[in-house]
């Protein structure tokens, strides 16, 4: 059986189909569009769980991505987009993306000239069908039913319910326009978000079993996400923050690691507002979130974003306007002819990552010269917390993110490695002064502006409320 599919220039169509399952020697082609279009999605649907609302789909997908298009098998919750084929590595093509089920149970994307861009590897393996599944589970089955591959297997960024996820599987999103990408990991002891750029990985928050009870897989149930030991019992769950899915009595459906702000968010259907809304969010604060500001920025207090602006070298002052918040004090640290560094502090500062390199007892001049000797080092924390005595930690860190402004006495100090001579000062007290004076500016601006805003409000009042001959009325 083969359709075709020629899909006109325009932003978004669709094409359906009803069947739960289709056979050996299914294709479907969908036309590829001539011109780039900015913004272009073309799905044809070809499978369709029996649900009365929000049912899973099963789409053929031409999406314009990277000056170039993608040809992807999609399943959706709705209008959610819940899985991918092609979420890791994507299939570009011109003119046709081809989905074929061939007649030796191979599930295939094609491009022009049969080039094969994606397929499951299921040749010989007995599969008569493809089947979505009322739980959303795209699978092929045998004659006997028995799942010979399933999307379950292959976890993206979407976690649905009843899905199971074991030790050392994970969720990926990928930022737009970022080089670094989240994780959502399951661990023996833990689970944790994960921030991932290069050979860095830092978690940004974590959830744990009480009475150190070792994980063997998470599953998303209607009530929360539920973690299991190797005995398949329930030793913890994460609940939703509120009682909306009691009170309307309405399971969770999935779970989703947003991929502009790394957040882990539990989402249920709402009939109120006829969509998903979350009922859990890891995290609730704007400056908790790993690329809350870009690198070499503060949140601050206000959950602004401040740059850790120096007075770079009068021969850079041209470029000081730059957007780029590392513009004329990072980069060079390594290699042959590496630039002369020293280390910004800024008192009041912390950081939302972890899992960095922690070294105990040290001094904070110690610490500095630790970051300094290694030129992969970018910043350093040193903390001087009170826990009953005092501990000096400092952490060491590969890349300037996740920054954030804390309360006065949290005994931190984030310590920033520039080129030197950038800060234009001599003096480490000189240098203190400047940065906590920068770290504050937002804030200052933004007090400054409210007063100033109710100081004009009461005098234009009073102007109004004021008679010619200059008596109050």
């Amino acid at each position: 059986m083969q359709l075709y599919l020629f899909i006109s220039l325009s932003l978004f169509f669709t094409y359906g189909h009803s069947k739960t399952d289709i056979s050996l020697g299914y294709q479907l082609t969908v036309a590829v569009p001539i011109e780039y279009s900015l913004g272009f999605i073309g799905r044809a649907f070809l499978m369709e769980t029996n649900e009365i609302t929000q049912t899973f789909k099963t789409a053929l997908s031409v999406e314009a991505v990277n000056d170039k298009y993608s040809c992807s098998l999609e399943v959706c919750l709705g209008d959610v987009k819940v899985w991918n084929s092609g979420h890791y590595s994507k299939f570009y093509t011109s003119n046709m993306c081809v989905l074929q089920l061939t007649q030796d149970g191979d599930l295939r994307l094609k491009g022009p000239k049969d080039r094969v861009g994606w397929r499951t590897g299921t040749s010989g393996q007995g599969v008569k069908r493809l089947q979505i599944l009322r739980t959303g589970n795209l699978v092929l089955l045998d004659g006997l039913g028995n799942i010979k591959w399933q999307s379950f297997n292959f976890p993206t960024d979407v976690m649905l319910w009843g899905q199971r996820l074991s030790v050392a599987s994970r969720l990926i999103s990928f930022p737009t326009n970022s080089t670094s990408y989240y994780s959502l990991e399951i661990e023996q002891s833990r689970i944790a978000l994960y921030l991932n750029s290069g050979k860095w990985n830092y978690s940004y928050w974590e959830f744990k079993p009480t009475k150190n009870r070792n994980i063997a897989y998470v599953q998303l149930g209607r009530k929360g996400l539920e973690l299991f030991n190797d005995k398949l019992k329930k030793i913890a769950q994460i609940h939703p923050s509120d009682h909306q899915t009691v009170q309307f009595g309405q399971p969770l459906r999935f779970l989703a690691l947003g991929n502009r702000t790394g957040n882990l968010k539990l989402y249920f259907y709402s009939p109120s507002i006829a969509k998903f809304d979350v009922a859990f969010q890891a995290l609730n604060t704007t400056c908790d979130l790993p690329l809350a500001c870009k690198p070499y920025g503060i949140c601050t207090l206000s959950s602004a974003c401040s740059c850790i602006q120096v007075l770079i070298a009068e021969n850079e002052t041209s470029r000081s306007g730059n957007s780029d918040c590392s513009q004329g004090i990072s980069g060079g640290f390594c290699g042959n002819g590496k630039t002369k560094a020293e280390m910004l502090e800024l008192k009041g500062v912390g950081s939302v990552l972890r899992g960095a390199p922690k070294i105990v007892n040290v001094s904070k001049e110690a610490c500095a010269n630790l970051c300094l000797e290694d030129c992969n080092c970018t910043s350093a924390l040193y903390s001087t917390a009170k826990g009953g005595m005092e501990v000096e930690e400092c952490f060491l860190y590969g890349m300037v993110i996740g920054v954030k402004q804390v309360e006065r006495g949290s005994g931190l100090s984030y310590m920033v490695k520039v080129r030197k001579g950038a800060h234009g000062g001599h003096g480490k007290s000189n240098l203190k002064r400047w940065v906590l004076v920068l770290v504050g500016v937002v804030d200052g601006l933004i007090i400054h502006l409210v007063f100033g805003g109710l100081g004009y409000y009461l005098i234009k009042k009073r102007r109004k409320h004021t008679l010619p001959n200059g008596h109050n009325n």
